[in-house]
């Protein structure tokens, strides 16, 4: 089972104190973190601008620290696998086109790449420093021949994609980080380049109690929020309960276009 406590307020003084006092060498390191997000927030006002600036200082230490907490390699293998036999499980098949919302270095990405056809995975990112990492895994898990597209992105709005294209979308570790106007932006455009049946695969920080963020990284999020958020621009959003028998702290969601709801991939 997977160990979480939804309804705990991480932002609360009373939960700081007491994790403060459990773990007290990690104090250092969360104080050094608040310093440097406070000085990043008054250089970037726009919460985009603000985590890729995040990202460059976690890649300027590791690639594998910039797209999860735990750094090893062996945590980034494991998550990765996690993520593509979940998805695999539930839907995935070589001959769709997915796209990978945050593909970061492609620690579930180099899975897909080498599963699809080529050229049915399009990987973005707002962060080029961890394209760059990207490019690296590419290269090192020799995935030239099945031409996978990575891009830069500056917004949820995939204005530069086609409309109905991809059959599967997927955002791992992406709304954990993400303010509500962000997803809310997701919600309202990735209707249109989801093709016939399609579904939109995400994990989220889940509370049942209130909703808050810690250092404008980390947010939390009732699922009713986002299940009436995305019906809001016609989505069906669904909880997947069996993911939360998996060893990951996130939560996960599948939205559908209500007009599909009888003929979802891989229903």
């Amino acid at each position: 089972m997977r160990a979480t406590e939804p309804a705990r307020n991480r932002s609360a003084l009373a939960h700081q104190v007491r994790y403060a006092l459990r773990h007290p060498e990690r104090v250092p390191a969360h104080a050094r973190r608040a310093v440097r997000d406070a000085w990043l927030r008054l250089r970037y006002r726009d919460h985009i601008a603000y985590y890729r600036a995040v990202m460059a200082s976690d890649a300027a230490r590791s690639a594998e620290a910039a797209v999860g907490h735990n750094p090893s390699r062996e945590a980034w293998l494991r998550i990765g696998r996690m993520q593509f036999d979940y998805l695999v499980k539930h839907g995935l098949r070589p001959h769709h086109r997915m796209l990978e919302i945050g593909c970061g270095n492609l620690r579930a990405g180099r899975l897909f790449i080498d599963y699809l056809d080529a050229g049915h995975y399009y990987g973005i990112d707002i962060s080029p420093h961890i394209l760059l990492a990207a490019q690296d895994t590419l290269v090192a898990e020799k995935l030239q021949p099945n031409l996978p597209y990575l891009a830069l992105a500056d917004d949820l709005t995939f204005a530069f994609l086609p409309d109905a294209h991809f059959d599967v979308v997927h955002a791992h570790s992406v709304f954990s980080h993400s303010p509500l106007h962000v997803i809310e932006e997701c919600f309202a455009h990735v209707g249109r380049i989801l093709a016939p049946g399609g579904f939109f695969d995400f994990t989220f920080d889940r509370t049942e109690g209130e909703e808050h963020q810690v250092l404008h990284e980390d947010f939390y999020y009732r699922t009713a929020t986002l299940t009436e958020l995305a019906a809001k621009y016609d989505l069906e959003a669904r909880f997947m309960d069996d993911w939360e028998q998996l060893p990951h702290r996130q939560s996960k969601m599948r939205v559908t276009a209500t007009a599909d709801r009888a003929r979802t991939v891989g229903s």
